[in-house]
């Protein structure tokens, strides 16, 4: 199991999360009428980060580190540290940042409950979920981020039968 299968099962796994919110997306030129949808989510990067504005509401799903342990004559261990990007449009400050507010709730809650994604990787409850809300002046658009670290299938020695102890 790969960090790369893991984000595609996390991908998949928060989409379910918040395909039920309706949020706004900024209206564009010639739109004629204001657009609602769930968030959108991107693996790793927004596909032009130069539209960054035009995608929200979004989550980007980022592998921000991952360690591999395999003390000797040991299982091995390997983690993943997973930062979740929220972003959110709306007119209304306040009603802006409660909408990013109720949609990384609502994953942070799914997660916790959860705890295992896609049938192999673990969610390190005892990590927790770290969550972060951007408090600088950028409305009409509202961010934050969350880190989690996921236990992944631990990668077994292929060692010739000579080499081992």
């Amino acid at each position: 199991m790969t960090k790369v299968m893991l984000i595609d099962a996390l991908k998949s796994f928060i989409e379910n999360s918040v395909k039920s919110f309706s949020l706004p997306e900024r209206v564009q030129e010639g739109d004629t009428e204001e657009i609602f949808r769930a968030p959108t989510v991107y693996k790793l990067r927004l596909d032009n980060s130069g539209e960054a504005k035009k995608k929200a509401p979004y989550i980007i799903l980022q592998l921000e580190s991952g360690v591999d342990r395999q003390p000797r004559s040991e299982n091995g261990e390997s983690t993943a540290v997973i930062r979740l990007v929220f972003c959110v449009y709306h007119e209304n400050e306040q009603e802006g940042s409660v909408a990013l507010l109720n949609v990384m709730e609502k994953v942070r809650l799914d997660l916790m409950k959860t705890v295992v994604i896609g049938k192999c990787f673990k969610l390190d409850a005892d990590k927790g979920l770290e969550s972060l809300i951007y408090n600088e002046d950028t409305a009409p658009y509202y961010a934050g981020e969350m880190i989690c670290t996921f236990f992944m299938p631990a990668i077994e020695r292929e060692v010739n039968t000579w080499l081992k102890p």
